[in-house]
């Protein structure tokens, strides 16, 4: 049985790595299991650098192979802004919303186009690092809609959908999100690297 540590304190993230990986020989520990790892600074340039930032200070902690992940919100207009401070751009994510809302207030449908990037890094002990991109285009709402989900979720539309991350329910977001599509990748390398069946 393959131990592995998600690289993470946020409960929907954990829980949404844990439904993909299900069905496999996979014991998965989080941050929540360490509480004796501090705060990682995440003070790369890019969604990259902070992954394997990430993924390589708890493989040193715990010294077990580390998945974690780095995403963020991309918006066009606003210079691909909150891009890798999505997760700092408020205190609360009712307050994270009202910023990008804000930010839009008088800007056209056409122009409200975003997407969505996570970039995974698995940093395994002594031997590699291996990195995956996913992203999930699509378009920011004028007011939140939904109550399912976290972070940004309740403004943003994805491509060939029209109701927002938090009314489509975690099982199409699980399935169509930018993690998802990240994640899908780095399970071909975690199952090849490791031969699980």
């Amino acid at each position: 049985m393959l131990k592995m540590v998600l690289a993470t304190r946020n409960i929907g993230k954990a829980r949404e790595m844990k439904d993909k990986l299900s069905g496999y020989p996979v014991i998965i520990k989080s941050l929540i299991d360490y509480p004796q790892i501090p705060e990682i600074e995440e003070n790369g340039k890019t969604f990259t650098d902070n992954a394997v930032i990430k993924a390589k200070t708890v493989a040193e902690w715990t010294n077990l192979p580390s998945l974690a992940d780095d995403s963020g919100l991309e918006i066009d207009y606003l210079g691909l802004k909150p891009g890798i401070y999505s997760s700092r751009w408020g205190k609360t994510d009712r307050e994270k919303i009202e910023k990008v809302l804000r930010a839009l207030q008088n800007i056209k449908n056409e122009q409200r186009s975003a997407r969505f990037v996570c970039v995974m890094s698995l940093v395994i002990p002594g031997q590699q690092t291996y990195t995956t991109t996913g992203t999930c285009s699509g378009r920011i709402t004028r007011l939140p809609q939904g109550h399912l989900g976290f972070g940004y979720d309740p403004v943003f539309i994805p491509d060939g959908y029209n109701r927002t991350f938090a009314q489509l329910g975690i099982k199409i977001k699980n399935n169509i999100s930018h993690r998802a599509v990240a994640l899908e990748k780095m399970l071909k390398i975690i199952i090849d690297h490791f031969q699980l069946q």
